[in-house]
């Protein structure tokens, strides 16, 4: 496979991906168990990211104006410190800054700035981060 790992990263089972290519995960971040990852468009993940189970990450679409329903790829960028809580979904395009939190069950429909947080269907602002964020995630389970 064509992907990038970084060191103590861990991809948990029953994760899977859309595509042998297109994907990379930078040092120390954790993706849980049954989360489904499309990077046909392109998937990039940074350093110290925490994606919780269930998440849908998709990165390919279908334009509803398109008389053939062209497909559209559009790629997805976690940036460093990021939290994605259980079954959230990150639509197509969307970019989430250094620090975002991103609510359990939430949809994310567009760009997520710099320690925000956010929660709902779609996705809003309910907060802002506040730490200096100076941990490195080490998140290991027995056969993940």
């Amino acid at each position: 496979m064509g992907f990038e790992i970084g060191s103590a990263s861990a991809i948990f089972m029953d994760a899977w991906f859309d595509s042998n290519r297109s994907f990379s995960i930078g040092s120390n971040s954790v993706i849980n168990q049954k989360c489904r990852l499309d990077n046909r468009g392109g998937l990039t993940i940074g350093n110290n990211v925490s994606i919780s189970s269930e998440v849908v990450i998709l990165t390919a679409d279908h334009c509803p104006q398109s008389d053939t329903f062209e497909g559209r790829l559009k790629a997805v960028v976690i940036e460093d410190f990021v939290f994605v809580g259980t079954r959230a979904m990150i639509l197509p395009g969307v970019i989430l800054g250094r620090g975002a939190v991103v609510a359990a069950g939430s949809v994310v429909t567009k760009d997520v700035p710099s320690m925000t947080i956010v929660a709902g269907i779609p996705a809003r602002q309910i907060g802002t981060r506040k730490s200096a964020l100076d941990y490195q995630i080490n998140y290991q389970r027995l056969l993940c």
